[in-house]
């Protein structure tokens, strides 16, 4: 097997570099045009330019497990279906596919990400592994909470032992055009999270128009994001290869305006191995190798991975087994 499969498996978790943010700054995205036809044909052109096969594909495709984000947020969620996940987190590829692919260490997802009755239960599982424990908050998915409840809800999560904080806006703010108040929301929570990295959910599918997702987008950074989120996977319309676009552009910007770097997560209708790739394609076309590894990039999903053990165990034997044949965290 290709050296880039072993070394796929070996990369781990790096360190996040923290987003300070910057006072709020109106003129680096007032008056900021987007050109929807323009991202949609640039978007959909990216996926059918760049493709890989045969061993390629599966080093791809182990990237894209250190990645997930593994997450359950169902409402009949339990400790032992929080237990399972963490479990399949820790090992997320069976043994013979490792094997099969003659990797040296078995990969570990990004992150598990629950809600914030369920991070104790996870934190226990995952002691040991490595792997960070994210929570959901701020009244999550609609964040329509008054504002203390939702940073009471930070801390809590917080003090139960999250390490990441996936927090979401508030919409309204973004659709009247109130930035300076959604400022002070984003850097409120981002200060309630403390040593936790703030991942900002911005709910695209909800705001509108690109001009509305790059315009969150940098507010959310400005005000201590770590990293920017799509959707929170309950809205109509979730992630988007044109709405990723548009904020991989808005965080290039405020990198270059700041110095810092910014991490992205598509989340919501992520689910299969293929999806992964044309998001692995587009981080790397637009950002760069750097934003392949889990410290600035990862995905949302809990179905995806069952997918890629499907289309790995395909790589190794030749035959696809029934998606029933994997073990779904």
């Amino acid at each position: 097997m290709l050296e880039m499969l072993r070394k796929g498996a070996e990369a781990g978790h790096s360190a996040f570099a923290r987003n300070l943010g910057i006072p709020l700054a109106l003129e680096l995205f007032e008056g900021h045009q987007v050109n929807t036809s323009a991202a949609e044909r640039r978007a959909a052109s990216l996926i059918t330019r760049r493709t890989m096969k045969k061993e390629y594909q599966a080093a791809w495709l182990v990237k894209a497990v250190q990645c997930i984000d593994l997450t359950t947020l169902a409402g009949d969620d339990t400790p032992g279906r929080v237990h399972r996940l963490c479990a399949k987190a820790m090992r997320p590829l069976r043994d013979d596919i490792v094997e099969g692919l003659k990797l040296s260490a078995m990969p570990k997802v990004g992150a598990v990400c629950v809600y914030p009755s369920m991070v104790s239960h996870a934190v226990k599982a995952l002691k040991g592994s490595g792997i960070p424990v994210a929570s959901v908050a701020t009244g999550f998915p609609a964040g329509l909470t008054p504002l203390a409840l939702r940073l009471g809800e930070i801390k809590y999560a917080v003090e139960e032992g999250a390490a990441e904080i996936d927090i979401v806006i508030f919409r309204s703010l973004v659709l009247r055009g109130e930035w300076a108040a959604l400022f002070d929301e984003v850097a409120a929570m981002r200060e309630a999270c403390g040593p936790a990295h703030m991942k900002a959910i911005l709910a695209t599918g909800d705001l509108k128009t690109l001009r509305n997702d790059y315009k969150a987008s940098m507010v959310a950074m400005q005000a201590g994001a770590d990293f920017i989120k799509t959707s929170t996977g309950k809205e109509d319309v979730n992630a988007t290869l044109s709405v990723s676009l548009t904020m991989l552009r808005a965080l290039r910007d405020y990198g270059a305006a700041t110095g810092f770097d910014v991490g992205f997560k598509p989340a919501g209708g992520l689910k299969t191995a293929k999806d992964a790739m044309n998001w692995l394609i587009l981080m790397k076309e637009e950002l760069g190798r750097r934003w392949l590894e889990p410290d600035l990039f990862r995905i949302g999903a809990s179905s995806m991975l069952a997918d890629i053990e499907r289309q790995l165990e395909y790589f190794i034997t030749g035959r696809y087994a029934a998606l029933s044949h994997q073990p779904i965290a």
